[in-house]
């Protein structure tokens, strides 16, 4: 356990950041379920609605680290492909 002042505040942000992290990634995981959802179902129209929205939560969760931006560019480009050969 931390003995310091500074080591316990630390631990306080740390387990507030987590959560956060934690909330963003689940939102972002659902987004992508949701859009691989419409694509096994091949709903082309609500896929092409929905990749707007997709592409967004990626690139937020990307800008604040919890995946790295070239994850969140690869997930969009196989989407986008996934869309178009339907």
């Amino acid at each position: 356990m931390a003995n310091t002042k500074s080591a316990i505040k630390r631990i306080r942000r740390i387990a507030k950041q987590t959560a956060v992290n934690r909330a963003r990634k689940s939102r972002y995981k659902n987004a992508l379920k949701k859009m691989n959802v419409l694509i096994v179902d091949k709903k082309k129209d609500e896929a092409l609605k929905f990749l707007p929205k997709l592409n967004s939560e990626l690139m937020k969760i990307a800008k604040t680290g919890i995946i790295k931006k070239q994850n969140a560019s690869r997930n969009v480009s196989r989407i986008t492909k996934k869309i178009s050969a339907l």
